[in-house]
């Protein structure tokens, strides 16, 4: 069964950064579309980035407006791990951080990131505080 374990939140001031890390055990992270979701208190989760193969060897990755130029989203196939690189970090992106998975290809095609039910498998979360 695959289980996704999300580490390296914390606390950063603004302008900072942060380097989450989501784990996979029990199955090969490449044959899977990974998304990074997040929460902040009282509002709905929302859609990061997601990262899908177009080939073993090349990746696509999309991200949501309000992060694109500041967030990257990589697969790490030889540690099993997808990363979420957080630069120039905003009060605004303070929320917990979830990665999700599901075995599809076609997911993240389009520049598109689906929503959080088109994901079957959920990490527990790490929370990111950004100080301002």
């Amino acid at each position: 069964q695959l289980q996704l374990v999300e580490s390296g939140g914390g606390s950063v001031k603004a302008g900072g950064s942060l380097r989450l890390s989501c784990s996979f055990s029990g199955y090969q992270v490449n044959y899977y579309a990974i998304a990074w979701f997040r929460q902040a208190p009282g509002k709905e989760r929302e859609a990061v980035a997601c990262v899908s193969s177009i080939s073993a060897k090349e990746d696509r990755t999309n991200y949501a407006d309000s992060v694109r130029g500041r967030f990257v989203v990589s697969r790490d196939k030889f540690y099993n791990k997808v990363h979420l690189q957080l630069d120039d970090l905003k009060p605004e992106d303070t929320a917990v951080y979830y990665c999700a998975a599901r075995a599809a290809a076609q997911l993240c095609s389009g520049g598109l990131i689906e929503g959080p039910s088109e994901y079957d498998v959920w990490g527990q979360g790490t929370q990111v505080t950004v100080e301002g």
